[in-house]
């Protein structure tokens, strides 16, 4: 029987670890097997589609560059604009198929950016660590274990032995194993004291992956929004007499652009989050107030204003706007801007 199995049996001395090695040791298995649940459970999050997932393993084990792959609201934004066509775009069905279409595919492109981001951000980070730092710390722990065992070996021979010659042949093994078995350790504990590094570069990470689901749901929130307002005009257009049997336009850019704010501002208070606000609720008719961006956006057209995020501009409303939307701002550059991008200030 060998030594490591009379260990076991409770035959053998085993030498133990200091009770600090044997904390990091227990965190450090604490930490990779949660990385592994967050890591499978976010993946099954982004992508439901086990075979989907399986390509892009094999991808990333080829270290190629996954393809890029077209979303589910994409394809059902272009079957539908495909049926409008058939259909016929002049008609309510049609022109109503190629409204909700354009929508689908615009919730498509952001699901595909956040998909993205996350791998970027969040997935890669916990992979990298998994597949790298944890994989050393592995290789150097079985090194120590090796060292562990040989170190006991020559406890038990110098416990064995008997001749004073032998003895001290086996007391010179014993100091050697000794060191070796104490440099391990010490190299051991230093990759598991970074370990501490690596929950903060997680927690970054973290950060990062909740901001892009806020960005992302946001950009949703938004969009569903606006599809609503369309359908309603197209809803209102359709009822009234002698009406078109289309969807009317949106809102002229004409009308905000040439539309200026009042020259007095309006007192403010404490800042108001316009994402969390209740659509009761309504925004100062008159005068300027600033706003603080909270995430990009992309104008759609020349009447809408890009914006950045954390950047501070100036908005106002003008009578029979969208409560949804606002007129913004910045320099010299003018345009609707959505309320659930912006947090009101003071």
């Amino acid at each position: 029987v060998d030594l490591f199995t009379e260990e076991k049996l409770g035959q053998a001395e085993k030498t133990e670890l200091d009770a600090h090695l044997e904390n990091l040791l227990a965190r450090g298995d604490c930490t990779k097997n949660w990385t592994e649940k967050i890591l499978r459970q976010t993946e099954v999050l982004l992508q439901p589609n086990p075979s989907a997932r399986i390509e892009g393993f094999i991808y990333d084990k080829l270290d190629k560059k996954i393809p890029s792959r077209t979303t589910n609201p994409e394809i059902l934004g272009q079957y539908m604009v495909d049926a409008a066509q058939e259909f016929g775009a002049d008609s309510p069905y049609g022109n109503t198929l190629i409204t909700v279409g354009e929508y689908q595919k615009r919730l498509g492109s952001a699901e595909r950016e956040f998909l993205q981001t996350s791998s970027a951000t969040f997935l890669t980070p916990l992979r990298n660590f998994l597949e790298g730092d944890w994989r050393t710390i592995s290789k150097e722990r079985r090194l120590l274990e090796n060292r562990r065992l040989d170190l006991d070996i020559c406890k038990a021979r110098v416990k064995k032995a008997k001749q004073a010659e032998a003895k001290a042949a086996a007391e010179h093994e014993l100091r050697v194993a000794q060191t070796e078995f104490d440099r391990q350790a010490e190299v051991t504990r230093l990759l598991l004291e970074g370990i501490s590094s690596t929950h903060l570069n997680h927690l970054r990470c973290l950060k990062d992956f909740a901001e892009a689901q806020a960005t992302y749901y946001a950009q949703c929130h938004h969009y569903m929004h606006e599809l609503q307002r369309e359908l309603n005009k197209c809803a209102n257009s359709v009822g009234a007499p002698n009406s078109p049997a289309v969807c009317p336009n949106p809102v002229s850019s004409a009308f905000l652009l040439e539309s200026g704010p009042s020259a007095s501002a309006a007192p403010g208070s404490s800042s108001t989050s316009l994402a969390q606000r209740p659509s009761s609720v309504q925004l100062p008719v008159t005068g300027t107030r600033k706003a603080k961006v909270l995430y990009d956006y992309d104008a759609h057209d020349t009447s809408e204003l890009s914006l950045l995020a954390d950047e501070i501009i100036t908005v106002y409303t003008v009578p029979g706007m969208d409560p949804d939307w606002l007129v913004g701002e910045r320099g010299n550059d003018k345009g609707k801007v959505p309320v659930t991008y912006l947090e009101l200030l003071s």
